[in-house]
């Protein structure tokens, strides 16, 4: 069936309901079809960008100081799901709710094992993650956002524990996801800075992407670091100079477990910046690493966003887009109605665990949705959920 893209029209291969192929349709088919039946483990990267408190830079959260703990709220509510006291409550939205809702259905749904990693925040989750011993990224602004020795260690951390997690597949796949606020803005940073043309073309949570704001961040940083768009310095340099500490690990992770499992990348326009600096840093350092294991995979909202290019971007950095079928749009909650107006769309490894649904369980959207509002059932405390409330 034909979807239009942006300025894109391309064809959406529909293995499911659940799931279509947006690019590399073969490869994307082969990759489905390998892991049809197969459980995941499911790994999310938490990192922290001073990026994420430019005024309107991010609607996840209302205010830059709620975005401040938008991290630390979604991983307590990935581990452990909703509760009556939680440390740090989900923060509010100008519209929406949390994707870390529908991650957090598919993995208590599914008994799916999930592994926690801090690549740097300026704060420890409440919650069990294994320290990777990264360090918030100041303000892409600076040109300055992490020290390269940094960069070096969390691409070390990043291999080693590829390796590791890919050992405990048991011939299955990794889904990494990743929680950083203001990170589609470092992303295109990263693309532009290797030189793919990724201005106006990244998504946004919000429902009209931002993309003069986020160009003219971009443009500063890479201006004070003095980078020549698509010159041939190191990837690392790259990634120091206006990147964030999720981008290198989930690189590392994804090239070390790519050899011996399947990986799918789970986001949009941030996986697609990972996926095009894993290209850069195996040509640069000659790593190995097999691509034709690795997919991307986000939402529909992601997908189709018509104030991106989300399906431009995947087929310039060359990888399978896979996104699943989602609507909220007949939910009794409004929270959830607000994705089909364009809201959040995507973080927290949603479309990736949505799509291990549909594979894993042979889920169709209806079932998907109606097991994110029993989630959202649950809530009790007062700024819960309520059928109702806008």
């Amino acid at each position: 069936m034909g979807i239009v893209n942006s300025q894109l029209s391309t064809v959406n291969y529909q293995l499911t309901n659940m799931i279509g192929i947006y690019t590399k349709i073969e490869q994307g088919q082969r990759w489905l079809e390998r892991y049809r039946g197969r459980k995941p483990i499911f790994a999310c990267v938490l990192g922290f960008t001073d990026t994420g408190l430019i005024p309107g830079i991010s609607a996840a959260g209302a205010t830059p100081h709620d975005r401040q703990f938008t991290c630390l709220a979604d991983a307590e509510f990935l581990y452990n799901g909703p509760q009556n006291r939680p440390q740090y409550p989900l923060p509010p939205l100008q519209a929406g709710a949390s994707p870390v809702l529908i991650s957090r259905a598919v993995i208590e749904a599914l008994d799916i094992p999930l592994y926690l990693f801090n690549a740097g925040l300026p704060l420890a989750p409440p919650v069990p993650a294994i320290d990777l011993g990264g360090t918030p990224a100041k303000c892409l602004t600076s040109g300055n956002a992490l020290e390269l020795e940094t960069v070096k260690h969390l691409l070390e951390q990043g291999l080693i524990w590829g390796a590791k997690l890919a050992d405990r597949t048991n011939g299955s796949y990794l889904i990494l996801g990743e929680c950083v606020v203001g990170g589609t803005t470092t992303a295109l940073a990263v693309l532009m800075g290797l030189g793919i043309a990724a201005a106006g073309k990244v998504n946004s949570s919000h429902p009209q992407c931002n993309h003069a704001q986020k160009l003219a961040a971009v443009t500063t940083g890479l201006n004070m670091a003095q980078w020549e768009i698509g010159e041939k310095k190191s990837p690392l340099e790259l990634v120091a100079a206006v990147g964030d500490p999720m981008q290198i690990v989930t690189a590392g992770m994804a090239i070390a477990a790519s050899r011996t499992c399947g990986v799918m990348l789970a986001g949009g326009t941030q996986m697609l910046a990972v996926y095009a600096l894993m290209k850069a840093l195996t040509r640069q350092y000659a790593l190995v690493w097999c691509p034709e294991t690795i997919t991307v995979g986000t939402t529909r909202w992601v997908a189709q966003d018509p104030t991106g290019d989300t399906v431009g971007l995947a087929l310039d950095v060359g990888v399978p887009l896979l996104a699943a079928q989602l609507s909220f749009a007949g939910s009794r909650y409004p929270q959830l109605q607000a994705y089909d107006r364009g809201y959040v769309k995507e973080g927290v490894g949603a479309g990736g665990c949505s799509i291990a649904s549909g594979l894993a369980a042979n889920w169709h959207p209806t079932q998907l949705l109606q097991a994110v509002e029993a989630l959202a059932d649950r809530f009790d405390t007062p700024g819960g959920f309520s059928p109702g409330d806008s």
